[in-house]
């Protein structure tokens, strides 16, 4: 079964904040080390129904986060080999971090909610 991450992100998107400014980075690495720099310092890690901060011991389900922008970043090589970037915040929580996934072939199972929430994204300017 098809990831629905791929299905939406089919074919090459730009790198969108939700503030609708652009910003453009050629490497993971240099996504994640400028979010890490404008304050999204704690790490996230996705479970199927929420994200976790094990920082602040905090579970997030999908409508206790906010994701203000993402990068998509695609394999060279191999089109399986690919990873979004997300900058979320939690106002409830007092989380603001960075949460790195593979999507495509390798992606993790979500429920529904899950996928619904990461889908979410800002309307684009062309």
């Amino acid at each position: 079964m098809a990831c629905p991450l791929r299905k939406w992100f089919h074919g090459r998107i730009v790198h969108v904040t939700l503030a609708g400014m652009k910003a453009t980075y050629d490497t993971l690495s240099q996504a994640v080390n400028d979010l890490q720099r404008r304050g999204y310092t704690d790490d996230l890690a996705l479970h199927e129904e929420c994200l976790v901060c094990s920082g602040k011991n905090a579970s997030l389900p999908p409508d206790e986060f906010q994701i203000d922008e993402f990068h998509r970043f695609e394999g060279a090589s191999d089109p399986g080999d690919s990873s979004i970037v997300y900058a979320i915040s939690s106002e409830k929580h007092h989380v603001k971090g960075v949460l790195v996934n593979a999507f495509g072939a390798g992606a993790t199972r979500l429920t529904q909610l899950m996928v619904s929430k990461l889908a979410t994204h800002p309307p684009q300017d062309h």
